[in-house]
């Protein structure tokens, strides 16, 4: 009897409703930042997240928008400015509950709401202005940092205003070399978020 307890309960614990949440490691010119997805609260931007690192599309995109105090930002251009060609936009899901805090990910947009496709930003600070209300949508936040949040600081500290049309643009080029999901046993991980 104790061994067909035991055998139920490994089996249980197996099963893919208590897999951990997806991670995916940003393999960056100034190290590796590891991030924790957050598909419950955000289930098609963290699809749409997924799919374009499982295809290779973020392998050699750049941080083009720093805005130290504020955001790190990727996920559009290549280290010489080419826009690159994405998806079709996704639905905002900035009414998750989630908040825009120091560490997160959100998706970039235009002033449409359901405009996100690709880009990406790293919250450097609090950016609770940037939550949805009740009066108008915000932001979607799909993640968090979870290691190299220092690395997400040296972008941050990063020389800027080389480029006319970029000024945001850190001088040198820092590219996300290759981005692939990763599991938890990979490397140690910080603790992840509570409640997510």
């Amino acid at each position: 009897m104790r061994k067909l307890l035991t055998f139920l309960f490994c089996t249980l614990f197996s099963l893919p409703i208590f897999a951990q949440n997806p991670q995916v490691e940003l393999k960056t010119d100034l190290g590796i930042i590891r991030v924790e997805l957050f598909p419950k609260k955000a289930p098609v931007t963290v699809e749409n997240f997924l799919t374009y690192t499982d295809s290779g599309f973020y392998d050699g995109i750049i941080f083009h928008r720093v805005v130290p105090g504020f955001v790190v930002q990727a996920g559009g251009f290549t280290f010489d400015f080419q826009k690159k060609e994405t998806r079709d936009a996704i639905a905002n899901e900035s009414a998750n509950g989630l908040q825009n805090l120091r560490g997160t990910l959100s998706m970039a947009r235009t002033n449409n709401p359901d405009s996100a496709t690709s880009q990406f930003f790293i919250n450097l600070v609090d950016n609770t202005r940037l939550d949805a209300s009740e009066n108008k949508p915000g932001y979607a936040v799909f993640g968090k940092v979870i290691e190299g949040m220092d690395i997400v600081e040296k972008i941050e500290r990063e020389p800027r205003g080389l480029y006319r049309q970029h000024p945001e643009a850190p001088n040198i080029p820092i590219r996300i070399l290759s981005a692939k999901r990763v599991t938890s046993s990979d490397n140690s991980v910080a603790e992840h978020s509570k409640g997510e």
